[in-house]
């Protein structure tokens, strides 16, 4: 038996940890049940990030950077509609290949909004500084122009809220969405 490094299960916990918040947000989910489905102790979890804050606040920037990532990759040596498409392709084969990925960052923004309310301002520092690295990736490729990048990130939004959602390929919600063809095509699979 292979034994991992405090490092790989900590990569373990991230990835089990992204899985259970993106189903359960971060109140519905226990640390116990990360435990349990990475295969450590609920001790052993607690040597590894102070709490499960730390815990997820890892997940929320291990999502928020494959999402930049993905963009950056992406959009390598392009410019302007190039890069708006090749960027919306490549975030349409994450949501639809990696759901987990789409509920974390969906459950990031209601933590955001819980948190605050209560007066933790914590997850809000932390969620918009990663979300300010993601305009950024996406705004220099667009040309750095301001519109553009406030669509293709509103149109992201809208995607992830229907995809989070639920409707299906064939629903007429996804008309008129770039890239609604390719979408459609993935959501079948």
């Amino acid at each position: 038996m292979v034994r991992m490094s405090a490092e790989e299960r900590r990569e373990s916990v991230i990835r089990a940890a992204t899985a259970e918040f993106g189903r359960g947000g971060y109140h519905g989910t226990s640390t116990e049940a990360i435990a349990k489905r990475v295969g450590v102790s609920q001790p052993y979890l607690f040597r590894l990030f102070p709490g499960k804050k730390a815990i997820f606040l890892a997940a929320a920037e291990r999502c928020v950077e494959d999402t930049i990532r993905t963009f950056a990759e992406a959009s390598a040596g392009l410019e302007g509609e190039e890069a708006l498409h090749a960027m919306a392709d490549a975030y349409t084969e994450v949501i639809t290949e990696r759901p987990e990925q789409l509920m974390m960052q969906m459950q990031m923004y209601v933590a955001v909004a819980a948190a605050e309310q209560e007066g933790d301002h914590e997850f809000g520092e932390a969620v918009r500084a990663g979300w300010m690295r993601l305009w950024d990736t996406v705004h220099l490729p667009l040309g750095a122009d301001v519109n553009e990048t406030t669509t293709f990130l509103a149109y992201g939004m809208l995607v992830n809220c229907l995809a989070g959602m639920g409707f299906p390929p064939e629903h007429r919600v996804w008309e008129g969405l770039y890239p609604s063809a390719r979408l459609k095509g993935r959501l079948e699979r």
